[in-house]
This record gives structure tokens, C-alpha cells and sequence, in this order.
């Protein structure tokens, strides 16, 4: 079972996990600010791990990308941290809005005031990115461009204020259109400072993930931790809204592939009818059917739809739910993301060292969904486990590539995929405990080790197929 010549094996980096960790490599930041917060770390709602302490990618760079070229790995996506480039405000940067009502249909800049951005942007920091990604690309490296990966400029979002004062009293990020319209700046400053090393782009990970743990999971450990349903719906369109803009933008001077990331979780339904299992995705993949297909909110709109040209899927498992709750269905525990640390499954199958069930046969559902519900192509940007003894990683990582096998046979339009992760890195709101890497990181020494599962991951990536005896055996169909 091979993968062809123009297949991707890649890794990802993102500036809160993985770039900060040795002296000049901070910045600030809404979830820095939140994982520092007394109260959070107090109330145990975050690990008190502090996130200055991490891998050290922004100094490391050149070593990870050895690691990672000598692994087989030939494309990366890394994200541009919004924060680090514009630490303060850029309200000043006059945009032409056009508005219907609250929405935000258009955003654009003049030259003159492009020029503005860029000298309120941090220059040295731009250009270390242009380093970062210029050693990559001198290794033959395919490189996507990442504007988003949950971090925003404290400016722009308070978190603490929010849950202290409520989102009318605060910065309050996803909530105020305010922040699309920056968001839509920031995209064409960094395509206009960087579409020369881009393979492709993308506007954003897992926007729904933002809104649900945000507002509506609060005990998850994400900002602002402000429960309300309402605001959970504003936040989506605010997202739907963010991304569309930022393709206008990227296309404004890119003629390079723009792609939307979610995060996307087969549905198996207990106790109830089988649409519910639609309800459930629809909530999953809402910003991703308004980048396709305009709706969201309850409306189709022109000025969101028609905006997507890959679609990226984070996959670690399946979903289980049954009937109920305020959103109409009730998440399962004992399947998929609710399962005791390191024990096994209701299913009896293995779970990670943070209690997520090891289902490879979802890679391949969740895949084969989303591109017959878009047909477009998809990169698998995020699958891996944490699994600090690397005891499931080798068969896991066979089991799940096994899987992106069969669906190249079948004839979808599979180009790429991003194992999550090349090094350790802060797990958000879960500290560094948990253990993602191929590689483990010393987070005092900052030194790597290869642990076996890379070598693993190295002979598919290099061989360009799943070994033959294992596709024998159908051991992981």
C-alpha cells in the first residue's frame, strides 16, 4: 500500500507550543496570560506549567528541521503567532469596512495604509519567521502558512477580564466584530511579507474547538471560560466570519491554495436516531460549511461562501453522544475523548496518556465525510497521541497511516499528512505532561531523543508505503 511521489509527511509548529522556551523567544499573549493566571493555576483549571519554559523552536529551528528532514518528512505548516508580530494595537490602520447591519462583509486596505501596519508590526520578528520558514524551504520543504492557532493579541482579548467582568467589559476576542477586522489586516500584512515562501495557506485551526470550550465546555481550560450559549453562537459567526475576510485578503495578493483546519470527529450515535449523528458534525464543521457553502447563523450569505480551497482535518478519535442537552445531544463517557488516562475504552481499546480512545478506522470515516461533503482536497493536519512511554505511538502511528492508505486507493484526495507532533510541546491548558513527540524534548536541557516510534514513522515516510505484512494481515482495517 504506497503513497505516492507528491505525498506529504510533515509536522507543525505553533508559537505558544512550541516556539518559546529559551531567553528573547517571549511574547504575550491571551493564553499566556490565562495559563499564568493565579487563579487558573490555583483552581487547578490550568496545569501552572509555565508556558516560557517550552521546546524552543523560535532558537532550535534548524535542529528540529534536521530531525525532522531526517525522519522522511517533507512538508511543514507553521504558524505565523499573531501576537509575537503585533504585540500592540493596530486600530490606528484605517480599513474600508463594509457592514450589513453586524456583519462584516468586507474588509480591505490601501497601500499607504499597509505601509502603516507593517511599521507598527515588529519588524525583527517577521523577519526571524522569514529565517524560520527560508531554512525549511532550503531543505526542499513544502510549506503551508498558518494565521491562527488560538492565540490572540491581549489587546484584542482579555480572557480574565471577560470571565471576571463579562465580554461588555472586556476584550473580549471572537465576541467583538472589532477582531475580524484586524484579523483581516494582520492576513494581508503577512501575505504581503511572506507569499513568497508559501506552498499554501491557512486562515485558521479549529475554530469551532475556540468557540465550544470557550464558551460552552468550560471546565475544558480554555479561554475566556465564560459560559454562555450565546455567546458560543456569536463567537462561530465571528470565526465563519474571520476566515472569510482573511481569504479575501490572502487573495488579494496570493494566487497560493487558502485552506480551512477543524477538527473532525466520526459520530456514533447510542440510544437515539441516526440524524443526530448529523446534528453533531453540523456543530463540528459549522465555520467549515460557511467557508464552502455561505451558511451559518441560520442564513446563506454570499460574502462567506466560495472561500475554501483545500479543507485540513485534525483527527485523535471519535465522537459518542446520545440524545439531549442544551445543544441536543450528550457526549458519551467511556468512548473517544472521555475515557480514563491510559486505561481502555467501554470498546475495550486503548486510550492515551490523557484518556483519549486509540480508534484508527475514524481517520478514515472522518476523511472520506468531509470530502464527499466538499470536494476539495484535505491535508490530515494534526493525528498523534500522547503517549510518554511510547507504547501505543509505533502501532498507532501504522495503524492511522494504514488507514490514509486505503483512502488513497479508493480514489480521495488525500495529499498530505501532518503527524502531531515532530517534539513535545505545551499541551494548552494540560501543561507539558502530556507527551505528543516523535521526538521527547528535555524542557530543562532543551535536548531531543529520538524515541523508537519515530524510526517507525521514518521507515513509512521514507519507503513511501505501509509495510507489506501489515496490509497482509488487515490487522488495522
Amino acid at each position: 500500500m504506497k503513497f505516492g511521489k507528491e505525498f506529504k509527511f510533515g509536522f507543525s509548529t505553533v508559537g505558544v507550543q512550541h516556539e518559546l522556551g529559551l531567553p528573547g523567544s517571549e511574547f504575550e499573549s491571551d493564553w499566556i496570560a490565562w495559563l499564568r493566571d493565579p487563579e487558573n493555576i490555583a483552581s487547578g483549571l490550568v496545569s501552572g506549567d509555565d508556558p516560557f519554559s517550552g521546546p524552543g523552536y523560535w532558537h532550535l529551528y534548524r535542529e528540529d528541521h534536521a530531525i525532522a528532514e531526517y525522519l522522511g518528512m517533507n512538508a511543514a505548516w507553521i504558524t505565523v503567532e499573531w501576537a509575537r508580530i503585533f504585540p500592540k494595537p493596530t486600530t490606528e490602520v484605517r480599513a474600508y469596512v463594509e457592514q450589513d447591519g453586524e456583519r462584516i462583509t468586507q474588509v480591505s486596505l490601501e497601500e499607504s495604509e499597509l505601509e502603516r501596519l507593517l511599521r507598527l508590526a515588529n519588524r525583527e520578528a517577521l523577519s526571524h519567521y522569514r529565517e524560520i520558514m527560508s531554512d525549511w524551504k532550503s531543505r526542499g520543504g513544502f510549506l503551508i502558512v498558518n494565521l491562527f492557532h488560538w492565540s490572540l493579541p491581549l489587546w484584542l482579548h482579555d480572557p480574565v477580564a471577560v470571565r471576571s467582568r463579562g465580554p461588555d467589559r472586556a476584550p473580549s476576542g471572537w465576541l467583538d466584530k472589532r477582531t475580524v477586522v484586524e484579523f483581516a489586516k494582520f492576513a494581508a500584512l503577512v501575505a504581503r511579507e511572506l507569499d513568497d515562501l508559501a506552498d499554501a495557506w491557512y486562515t485558521m485551526n479549529e475554530p469551532m474547538v475556540v468557540a465550544r470550550l470557550g464558551y460552552v465546555s468550560v471546565s475544558s481550560g480554555f479561554p475566556p471560560g465564560y459560559l454562555s450559549l450565546k455567546a458560543y453562537e456569536e463567537a462561530k459567526v465571528r470565526l465563519a466570519e474571520a476566515h472569510a475576510r482573511a481569504y479575501d485578503a490572502l487573495r488579494e495578493v496570493s494566487g497560493k491554495p487558502v485552506g480551512l483546519v477543524e477538527s473532525v470527529s466520526p459520530v456514533t450515535v447510542l440510544g437515539g436516531e441516526s440524524s443526530l449523528a448529523e446534528l453533531v458534525l453540523r456543530e463540528q464543521l459549522a465555520v467549515l460549511d460557511a467557508a464552502r457553502f455561505g451558511t451559518v447563523g441560520g442564513e446563506v450569505r454570499e460574502d462567506l461562501g466560495g472561500r475554501l480551497d483545500w479543507v485540513g482535518v485534525n483527527y485523535y478519535t471519535r465522537v459518542v453522544v446520545s440524545p439531549g442537552g442544551p445543544l441536543g445531544f450528550r457526549v458519551e463517557s467511556g468512548y473517544g475523548y472521555s475515557c480514563a488516562p491510559r486505561g481502555v475504552s467501554r470498546d475495550g481499546r486503548p486510550c492515551s496518556d490523557v484518556g483519549w480512545e486509540v480508534y484508527p478506522e475514524g481517520l478514515f470515516e472522518a476523511i472520506s465525510l468531509v470530502s464527499k461533503r466538499y470536494g476539495l482536497p484535505v491535508y490530515i493536519t494534526e493525528n498523534g497521541v500522547a503517549d510518554s512511554r511510547d507504547a501505543l505511538r509505533p502501532s498507532f502511528i501504522v495503524s492511522h497511516l494504514y488507514q490514509v492508505a486505503r483512502l488513497l486507493e479508493q480514489g480521495v484526495d488525500v495529499r498530505g499528512y501532518f503527524h502531531w507532533n515532530l517534539t513535545d510541546n505545551l499541551e494548552w491548558a494540560k501543561g507539558f505532561s502530556p507527551r505528543f513527540g516523535l521526538v521527547e524534548v528535555d524542557y530543562q536541557t532543551k535536548k531531543r531523543r529520538l524515541r523508537p516510534s519515530a524510526l517507525v514513522f521514518r521507515e513509512i515516510a521514507l519507503s513511501r508505503e505501509v509495510p507489506y505484512e501489515v496490509a497482509l494481515a488487515g490487522e488495522w482495517s
